[in-house]
């Protein structure tokens, strides 16, 4: 179905009656001029919401379970009596408490183990999307527009790693094109959960972050669409964090590489993983605004024609330093290094830069600030020994740091650029702590103090003229 477009809904462009009643209207206008398949993220907030009840769950704390269910409850019915008219509101209410009461059953199991086991959690975790896939396709059909929910469980196969799962696309392209093209062909718009999955035997599993996102990608790629959709809050993809720099420019064109980049280094854009699938088939997306549908948006393609420096500076604070030093020249740095990396791969820890010197061997990564934690505990375990014997100083960790990259396809082998982007950001006097680049030259990555972050983005921006 060549002419097939993936309609993907994010939670805050889901996360109201009246958001969910535009998605739908969005949706349903689409579908009338070519084939459309929406995929839903949950409401926003819900899926934080079913994530600290199953930590009140694993604490035994039944008080805090009931208040976040009652609240679970009372969103999802508000929303469905704002959307539905009173005369199907029933069906659709007793499926609401039909979707939570699998989700109670589940942390009721969670409340009497003490613990949250990692198939449990994907298993409940989707509920969210559910929940929104059944209010968002009766919100279609009381409208006029034959809709009908679909749990991404029976479309998606991934493999087992619960949390974080990886599509297997052969056995997806069976299933989806099974249960979602007769549907097509019946007129029916197919709403499908995003973030969710399963195994190839059939135990639930969830995507990781940006899992939503990465659905929408998973089924595009495996039905051949001409075109994926992703529904956001924002206008695109911009030259910067517009919170921080006041002349951004929404961006008309950016590569599958400059958004996977962009997205790693801060910006709120398509997770890197989302853009996996659509590679080979070189299906182009569109990052667009529920909120202002009328505008543009941001084509996101496997090239442009001509690229010309450098096109959006990205930002984060939320990153930590950790930095290692062997104590003596006699212990190579390079397997100290190899090491610390291979204990942070097996923790599923994404490193956002890294630095290393000659001399003294030292190098230092950044990582979430989320992901500190696990990340320390798999560097002690992985050079335990070394620690233990003084063989490598005490890890240093600094968390008042922030990172900036500076992303184009463009600015491979121009001469000065980086010199330019240095002096910009020292005019304000703002010291950089850390530098990365990598062989491709599509992203500058450079750590700085916190306090320093906001004025050295908007030196960027001003230099590289990214602006409006």
């Amino acid at each position: 179905m060549s002419n097939l477009v993936v309609m993907k809904f994010g939670g805050t462009s889901v996360g109201s009656a009246e958001r969910m009643r535009i998605a739908a209207q969005l949706a349903a206008e689409q579908s009338r001029k070519q084939p459309v398949i929406v995929v839903v993220s949950a409401m926003s907030r819900i899926t934080d919401l079913l994530l600290d009840t199953m930590r009140h769950a694993e604490a035994g704390d039944r008080g805090g379970m009931e208040a976040n269910l009652a609240a679970l409850r009372s969103r999802h019915e508000e929303a469905c009596r704002q959307l539905l008219p009173q005369t199907r509101r029933g069906p659709v209410l007793a499926a609401i408490q039909g979707l939570i009461g699998e989700f109670e059953r589940i942390v009721n199991g969670m409340a009497m183990l003490n613990e949250r086991p990692a198939r449990s959690v994907d298993e409940a975790v989707a509920t969210g999307e559910r929940l929104s896939a059944l209010l968002l396709s009766e919100s279609l059909n009381a409208d006029g527009t034959p809709a009908v929910a679909v749990n991404a469980w029976d479309l998606v196969v991934t493999d087992a790693v619960f949390g974080n799962a990886s599509p297997l696309m052969e056995p997806t392209r069976e299933k989806a094109s099974a249960a979602l093209r007769p549907l097509l062909e019946q007129g029916l718009l197919p709403v499908v959960t995003g973030f969710n999955g399963s195994t190839a035997d059939g135990r639930p599993t969830t995507l990781g972050r940006g899992g939503s996102d990465f659905s929408a990608s998973i089924l595009a790629a495996a039905l051949d669409a001409s075109e994926l959709w992703i529904w956001t809050d924002v206008d695109g993809i911009m030259s910067a964090d517009p919170r921080l720099v006041p002349d951004v420019v929404v961006l008309e064109e950016v590569t599958y590489a400059e958004a996977a980049e962009l997205a790693y280094n801060g910006a709120k854009v398509l997770h890197p993983r989302t853009l996996a699938p659509l590679a080979d088939k070189r299906i182009p997306v569109w990052s667009k605004n529920s909120f202002a549908p009328e505008k543009p948006g941001t084509r996101i393609v496997p090239a442009i024609a001509q690229a010309t420096g450098a096109r959006a500076v990205t930002s984060t604070a939320k990153v930590a330093l950790v930095s290692l030093e062997p104590a003596s020249a006699e212990l190579s740095g390079v397997q100290v290094m190899a090491r610390a990396l291979d204990a942070i791969a097996r923790a599923d820890v994404e490193i956002m830069a890294l630095s290393s010197s000659s001399y003294r061997q030292s190098f230092c990564f950044l990582v979430r600030a989320e992901e500190l934690e696990r990340t320390l505990q798999a560097v002690e375990s992985g050079l335990a020994l070394e620690l233990a014997h003084g063989y490598v100083r005490p890890i240093h960790v600094d968390q008042d740091v922030g990172l900036l990259a500076v992303v184009g396809e463009g600015m491979q082998g121009k001469p000065g650029l980086a010199g330019r982007i240095f002096t910009a950001i020292s005019r304000e006097e703002v010291n950089i702590i850390a530098i990365a680049q990598g062989s491709n030259e599509l992203t500058i990555a450079i750590v700085v103090r916190r306090d320093g972050l906001e004025k050295a983005v908007q030196a960027v921006h001003r230099e590289c003229a990214l602006g409006r």
